[in-house]
């Protein structure tokens, strides 16, 4: 019988890398506030091996965009949520998991909080982003890889982006 290995998924560190709002019809939303806006919510992954001691930092990046239906912008907001974790004993498929599926998981709560609260401090109200099957995405993602690969098309199904983009409407 093989001997199971230790894996190891330790949290290091949660941080905003990077977090920006603009409400370019501001004051003018206040004295006409649009009740119904269109809400467009732009996710994805990114991460980095640190290290050879298994530090990655891993990065869920959302962008949320609010118009009104003559399509002006009421408000745009970027937070990239990251997380410096330490992963061990994982072989590649699994890595994949912890990486795509794991960690932002983790993440995810940290970012709606960032989210909800510059949403709001920015005059509107509060936006709560929804749960996120990143597991679902993770499969999908292997899914267009594969196609992709069996297409003959040598480009990377990610172009760069390790994780690809998602969106969520």
């Amino acid at each position: 019988m093989a001997e199971k290995k230790d894996t190891k998924l330790d949290i290091r560190q949660i941080y905003i890398k990077d977090l920006s709002f603009e409400s370019p019809q501001a004051p003018r939303m206040i004295t006409n506030p649009e009740h119904n806006p269109g809400i467009d919510i732009k996710m994805g992954i990114n991460f980095e091996r640190l290290d050879e001691n298994g530090h990655y930092e891993v990065v869920l990046d959302i962008t949320v965009i609010a118009k009104t239906g003559d399509n002006n912008t009421l408000f745009l907001t970027e937070v990239q949520q990251a997380g410096l974790f330490q992963l061990q004993g994982f072989s590649e498929r699994e890595m994949g998991l912890v990486l795509h599926v794991a960690c932002p998981t983790i993440l995810l709560p940290f970012a709606r909080t960032a989210i909800t609260d510059i949403v709001s401090k920015g005059g509107f109200p509060q936006l709560l982003i929804s749960p996120v099957n990143f597991e679902a995405l993770y499969a999908r993602k292997l899914q267009r890889e594969k196609a992709k690969s069996e297409d003959g098309d040598d480009a990377s199904a990610t172009n760069g982006d390790p994780a690809g983009s998602v969106t969520i409407n």
